[in-house]
């Protein structure tokens, strides 16, 4: 019998068309207490569309979301104080500087947060007297997070949001991510970036031609989709391809002569067999031996490319 209890997001057999075009073909998600969620696509795959309708920004054509038990095209009074969103874009007042659009958006929660604390969290402290219509790219984008966090959301919706920032910028939002997770927020997050997805998604889900083409945690995914390993090690003197292949190593294989020792590499489909073979073989001499798998930029390409049909040309991304 599957829990359900910690469900905090649930999309079922969602689709959404506009006019003949169909955007969205039927995407089953769901998303748990705690964790953080994240989707892939390609651009136009139906990323934001799927975003939109779960804040409540878009009805459904068919299909259902409840967001903590609720429809958030029809509660959204229920729901507003308890999730947040930071969008790709949005309309902020250009006057104001980002003190007072903090203040001010910290006006419509009954607890909010410390605006002060808030800053210091986004990187923003020593911008606070700057006006909105002043700031970088970058510096809007963590103004955006820091309005989501005002308001102490169980649920925290990011579409992009490390589009437009630096590298040190980026490792703060992770740092972000991973204190509402700590703290039992859930987060739910779009992006491009492999790495990120990586880095801070518990699981996620990539999204192809309005479908969901691959579902589960990123190490899993890795192990499925990708096909092959590479095994690297060293041994202590002069060896070729050759000389490796008779202990019975099986892949594409090269060496590096580095000084006495050759570095060698094994590009395989079974890696297991190839490390019990230079472990098991002591005239080998093997050490320094790693195994690493495909990325989940390799998954992602291949889930990709194998449905064709998809373009940015698909509607709404």
């Amino acid at each position: 019998m599957i829990d359900r209890t910690n469900d905090v997001i649930v999309v079922n057999k969602l689709c959404k068309a506009y006019g003949a075009q169909d955007v969205l073909r039927g995407i089953d998600l769901t998303v748990r207490r705690g964790e953080v969620f994240g989707l892939l696509g390609p651009n136009g795959a139906g990323k934001t569309t799927t975003l939109e309708t779960i804040v409540g920004l878009r009805r459904p054509t068919s299909g259902a979301v409840t967001v903590l038990g609720f429809d958030p095209a029809k509660d959204r009074r229920e729901i507003t104080q308890r999730m947040a969103v930071q969008p790709q874009a949005a309309a902020l007042f250009p006057t104001l500087t980002v003190w007072e659009t903090i203040q001010l958006f910290a006006s419509f929660y009954t607890a909010p947060r410390e605006a002060a604390d808030i800053l210091r969290e986004v990187g923003l402290e020593q911008a606070r007297r700057v006006r909105v219509k002043h700031l970088s790219g970058g510096q809007e984008r963590r103004l955006l997070i820091g309005i989501a966090l005002i308001g102490n959301p169980e649920i925290l919706v990011l579409d992009e949001p490390s589009a437009g920032l630096d590298p040190s910028a980026r490792r703060n939002l992770w740092d972000i991510i991973e204190r509402q997770r700590e703290q039992g927020g859930t987060v739910l997050l779009s992006t491009h970036h492999m790495d990120e997805a990586t880095q801070v998604c518990d699981r996620l889900a990539i999204i192809v031609d309005g479908r969901v083409a691959a579902e589960g945690e990123p190490e899993d995914l890795i192990r499925e989709y990708s096909a092959t390993a590479t095994v690297t090690f060293t041994v202590p003197r002069p060896m070729t391809s050759a000389d490796l292949a008779e202990f019975g190593l099986v892949g594409n294989i090269t060496t590096t002569r580095i000084g006495v020792e050759t570095h060698a590499r094994v590009v395989t489909d079974d890696p297991d067999t190839i490390i019990r073979r230079i472990t098991f073989s002591p005239r080998l001499g093997a050490h320094n031996y790693r195994v690493q798998r495909g990325s989940l930029e390799d998954v992602f390409l291949d889930i990709s490319n194998s449905n064709p049909s998809t373009t940015s040309s698909t509607g709404r991304p």
